[in-house]
């Protein structure tokens, strides 16, 4: 008999390249990994690794076996999705994928909402959607929340669909010692007036950073790029103490109003999106969890 955890142990191989990234995803170790695919080439009787210098990597026969142990995965998650539709009340566990600025402000709000269904467990990783959409597909997570920048569309993948929540605008924020030419002080700010300042950005490589240096550059300027960091925390932080200009977002500084100036960029909004696999989107958790970030994004777009 064929074991399934060992075929998704071959499976997540496939995607993730090594016996220790395949370990750490499934919180076990490499040695354990190791002999678990040796068993399964015992119970096939056919090889299924081959060493590469101190890694291994994929026959051609386990290669060929990945298609049949996606349709397999797919089965079983239908299956499950059959029996969740038999009952009403949701239940089970749900893992979600979100970026930061999602969790602290849209998670927290939903979770509220969720708290009745007793039977029902969210489980929430924070992870940029260029890493989130494609472990969706994969089956890592359930739900990812998303975002999307204009002419920067988010990847998409088969069997996966979005549901659009709200647009984002995003906002030039200011701190105190950075000056900027202006006529009027009540006149907008221009991209091009910061030319000259330091700005922090989320690190290289990541859709927002290709974004805002894409804006300055229309805007006929290389920003100055002093700091770069993944924790809008620190964003917050450098602009309220004068290091740096930053773009924040709605969702982001409904909490930190007082502590920056906020000036709007004509145009500027990101698009807020929830992803699911199509198959199991319409499973009573997925369908309460959707419902509860629509209301949660409600509340928050009301209130700019």
């Amino acid at each position: 008999m064929i074991e399934l955890r060992r075929l998704r142990l071959l499976h997540e191989l496939n995607r993730l390249g090594t016996l220790a990234a395949v370990a750490d995803s499934l919180s076990l170790s490499p040695s354990s990994v190791s002999s678990q695919l040796s068993l399964l080439e015992k119970e096939l009787g056919v090889q299924l690794l081959e060493k590469v210098g101190r890694g291994v990597r994929l026959t051609p026969t386990a290669r060929g076996l990945i298609p049949h142990i996606d349709v397999m995965l797919d089965r079983l998650e239908l299956i499950a999705i059959d029996l969740a539709s038999l009952d009403a009340e949701p239940r089970g566990t749900v893992r979600v994928a979100s970026f930061q600025t999602a969790m602290i402000d849209l998670i927290p709000t939903a979770l509220h909402d969720l708290r009745s269904f007793s039977h029902l467990r969210v489980e929430v990783t924070q992870l940029e959607p260029e890493e989130a959409l494609p472990a969706l597909a994969t089956h890592d997570y359930d739900l990812v929340l998303g975002e999307e920048f204009p002419s920067l569309p988010a990847p998409t993948f088969p069997g996966v669909v979005r549901e659009p929540l709200f647009r984002d605008r995003l906002q030039i924020a200011l701190g105190p010692g950075l000056q900027i030419a202006r006529a009027d002080p009540s006149d907008p700010v221009e991209l091009e007036a910061l030319r000259n300042l330091p700005w922090i950005m989320e690190p290289r490589g990541t859709i927002s950073h290709a974004w805002v240096l894409s804006l300055c550059r229309a805007a006929g300027f290389e920003p100055d790029i002093r700091y770069e960091s993944h924790d809008m925390l620190v964003h917050v932080a450098m602009v309220r103490n004068g290091h740096a200009v930053a773009l924040l977002s709605d969702l982001f500084t409904s909490r930190y109003r007082s502590d920056v100036q906020l000036h709007p960029l004509p145009g500027a909004s990101r698009l807020i999106f929830v992803a699911t696999r199509q198959a199991h989107a319409s499973t009573p958790a997925l369908r309460v969890i959707r419902e509860a970030l629509l209301r949660a994004s409600a509340a928050i777009a009301k209130d700019p």
